[in-house]
């Protein structure tokens, strides 16, 4: 029962958002993701990322991310990251792109439940990002300035088990996740509270608990700083890896 209130929260959180939105830009848009997770041993080992979010037609790259991280097991329910990223996104004023560095620090909640089939995830994010600002010099675009921010994101994620393969090691899910990002104090890349919210809903196979592909539809707000906000109706396309590099016993 606490899980559908989550669940139903953070529906209504996202509906919030867009109901005191003024005026609301709608875009089509494509993101494809790899999210890799290579343990080491029992208790250590380095997350890679990447992420390559596109136009409608697949034509114009509107953003590249790239995370790189270390991470330390607690248990099997709760892990601890520490990492870096690089960030480079279109600004459409200037047709060219600005450069972000960003570090960030996350604990991850797990939890397993009817008779361990589903997964019920919370995901705690602090991000400090050093983020490019774009102007004309002698008519060209060029950075002119790099400006400081502060956001904390908070995911919930869960996996709705579907059904089992005859082999017993692939599964069917459904998706369901809602993340919710906010910043904190004053500064010059966003100076509102609520930055953006992205809802996803989809399906995904598991394979052994090692390769996991989902596909979904991502319902993404943006809460801008100047100008319309803006509504990416978006289709994602995950590839989630887990994969053991050392002799388990």
């Amino acid at each position: 029962m606490r899980k559908k209130k989550f669940i139903l929260s953070f529906i209504i959180v996202h509906s919030i958002l867009v109901c005191f939105a003024q005026k609301i830009e709608h875009n089509q848009t494509n993101w494809f993701a790899y999210v890799g997770q290579y343990n080491v041993s029992e208790k250590w080992g380095y997350h890679i990322e990447a992420q390559f979010r596109l136009d409608d037609e697949l034509s114009r790259t509107n953003q590249n991310l790239f995370r790189l991280g270390g991470f330390y097991n607690y248990n099997k329910n709760i892990k601890f990251t520490v990492g870096y990223g690089l960030i480079n996104t279109l600004n459409a004023q200037f047709n060219d792109y600005f450069n972000e560095d960003r570090i960030w620090e996350q604990v991850l909640l797990n939890h397993k439940w009817k008779d361990n089939k589903n997964t019920f995830t919370n995901r705690f994010r602090l991000e400090q990002r050093f983020v490019d600002k774009l102007g004309l010099v002698s008519g060209v675009s060029e950075k002119i300035a790099t400006n400081y921010q502060n956001r904390l994101r908070y995911l919930n994620r869960n996996l709705f088990h579907v059904m089992n393969f005859k082999s017993g090691n692939e599964e069917l899910y459904l998706l369901l996740q809602d993340e919710v990002f906010m910043n904190l104090g004053n500064n010059k890349v966003n100076n509102k509270f609520l930055d953006q919210n992205r809802l996803h809903i989809g399906i995904g196979f598991n394979y052994k608990n090692s390769i996991q592909f989902e596909v979904a539809y991502m319902n993404h707000f943006i809460n801008s700083n100047s100008g319309n906000d803006v509504m990416n109706h978006t289709v994602s396309l995950t590839l989630l890896q887990n994969l053991i590099f050392y002799k388990e016993e």
